[in-house]
């Protein structure tokens, strides 16, 4: 209880003095329902900037760490047998000794918080969204881009962005108008994912396929004012964007579909059984008791991630965004096995090693990869085969996510291709059934549940009561004394 209270002995300081002014703005506009509004609205705005100025600050040191890393390699590309080790093992210990829940994409642990939150004193969604987590996340997921880890920045985003909101859930006095807190998170992950990608469109619709089972009515309209000021706050900073640019894509008709549902089948297959592996190799490290034990098999994926590399090529490293570039916008371009092989097993090695990272960007270079391979088969023009591309990228993030509607929208949104979207969605919906028949979860939700039963037993969430069975009857599915009665006559 004691660490407990100087954890958040920093926060009770900063409320302390954001009372007093804040009480006076509440007098000051009390008694107007559009002034009332207002107040219920404003710690959504801020927190939507506030995290729009965090991930764009995380997306630049990002970028930073991964050009750090390929200056090294091209110095000497032995050296990455030093750097992915080293880096993989601090990425593993800053989470292990400082935020155990500050590892892997941290969407599992968005929903976890969303699904225990409460309105009482006794919430504990802290558990998996504070202060803490956020400066560990971003330190964890550094050190392993530093080491040249296949990882993404997205995911993270989305556990930054709702320990901010919830940060700002804390500060709210008592006499403030009652904000929701599991509303307050909710809208976290959708302006974490505007402010990730410039998608505000995916950003809600994650929020709702995703992140809830709460109807939208009653969140709406925090969503969409989070995603517009976050997203406009991104593009404040960094000016208008597209996360991939302007491929050129060609029309097609129904003959060339075939070729889409293909690539979905197999890149949704790919995607759902890497998810498979990242569970097992989760349960092995998990499962060794000793630090010193976790440590070694952390170490030794590291050596192997750089095998991977030196073997299978750079295209291993980082989160992938240089290989969807080469694959969409280059004029010629060479997809191979090999590709396909460096970003699907550089991937699941580097997510294994229980550092924090995200798994959006990676499911999308390695689904293009996939697109690539697979769609010079069909010898189509280049714009063909950009289409292709973009629906293996669709597929495998939907066969990881299991939420076919954001692969599809974030696609889009990412590169302005509206012409296409029937054709994103029509991957989406074969990569979904394909990865629900290999496995009925989703890989956070499954991360989710683990979570979960990992807490003490009275902080789980209550258990869901099972269906009712339906009552035996006769061959119609009627019990007997529910059959209609025999016609007689008119019914009278």
């Amino acid at each position: 209880m004691a660490e407990e209270q100087k954890r958040y002995v920093f926060l009770e300081r900063i409320q302390a003095r954001l009372t007093g002014w804040l009480e006076l703005v509440q007098l000051k506009l009390r008694g107007n329902r559009t002034k009332d509004l207002f107040l219920l609205t404003l710690p959504y705005q801020v927190a939507a900037m506030i995290t729009a100025l965090v991930a764009v600050g995380y997306a630049w040191l990002f970028k930073q760490m991964e050009g750090f890393n390929l200056w090294l390699i091209d110095k000497d590309p032995y050296l990455i047998f030093a750097a992915a080790p080293l880096c993989f093992v601090l990425s593993w210990w800053l989470v292990k000794k400082y935020s155990p829940m500050a590892s892997g994409s941290g969407i599992p642990q968005l929903m976890a918080a969303i699904e225990v939150a409460n309105e009482k004193k006794e919430d504990r969604s802290w558990r998996f969204l504070n202060l803490r987590i956020i400066i560990v996340k971003v330190l964890s997921s550094m050190a392993m881009v530093l080491g040249g880890g296949a990882i993404g920045r997205e995911g993270p985003t989305l556990q930054i962005a709702g320990s901010v909101y919830r940060i700002v859930h804390k500060l709210l006095p008592p006499f403030w108008p009652k904000v929701s807190r599991r509303v307050m998170m909710i809208t976290g992950g959708a302006a974490g994912l505007s402010a990730a990608f410039n998608t505000p469109l995916g950003g809600i619709v994650f929020a709702v396929e995703e992140l809830t089972k709460t109807h939208i009515a009653q969140f709406r309209t925090a969503v969409l004012t989070a995603v517009i000021i976050s997203g406009m706050t991104a593009q404040w900073v960094l000016g208008p964007y597209l996360f991939l640019g302007y491929p050129s894509v060609s029309t097609v008709g129904f003959s060339f579909m075939y070729k889409v549902m293909i690539i979905a089948v197999v890149a949704g297959a790919m995607g759902a059984f890497s998810c498979r592996i990242l569970l097992i190799t989760d349960r092995l490290r998990r499962g060794m008791s000793s630090m010193i034990g976790q440590g070694t098999f952390v170490f030794c994926l590291g050596l192997l991630f750089a095998g991977c590399v030196t073997m299978l090529g750079t295209a291993a490293l980082g989160s992938g965004k240089h290989t969807l570039e080469t694959y969409l916008f280059d004029p010629v371009i060479d997809p191979s096995a090999k590709a396909i092989a460096a970003r699907f097993f550089g991937n699941i090695l580097s997510f294994s090693a229980g550092g924090a990272g995200g798994i959006f960007a990676p499911a999308l270079s390695t689904g293009a990869t996939i697109g690539g391979y697979i769609g010079q088969w069909f010898n189509p023009t280049r714009s063909e085969h950009n289409l292709l591309i973009l629906a293996g990228m669709t597929a495998f993030l939907t066969g990881v996510s299991r939420s076919p509607f954001t692969s599809a929208i974030l696609v889009l949104e990412m590169t302005d291709r509206h012409s296409v979207i029937f054709q994103l969605m029509y991957a989406a919906s074969f990569g979904y059934l394909i990865a629900m028949a290999i496995d009925r979860k989703s890989y956070y939700e499954r991360m989710k549940l683990r979570l979960l039963q990992a807490l003490p037993i009275e902080d789980r969430p209550p258990a869901e009561p099972p269906p009712p069975t339906p009552p035996r009857g006769n061959r119609f599915g009627k019990k007997p004394e529910e059959e209609e009665p025999p016609v007689s006559g008119f019914g009278l």
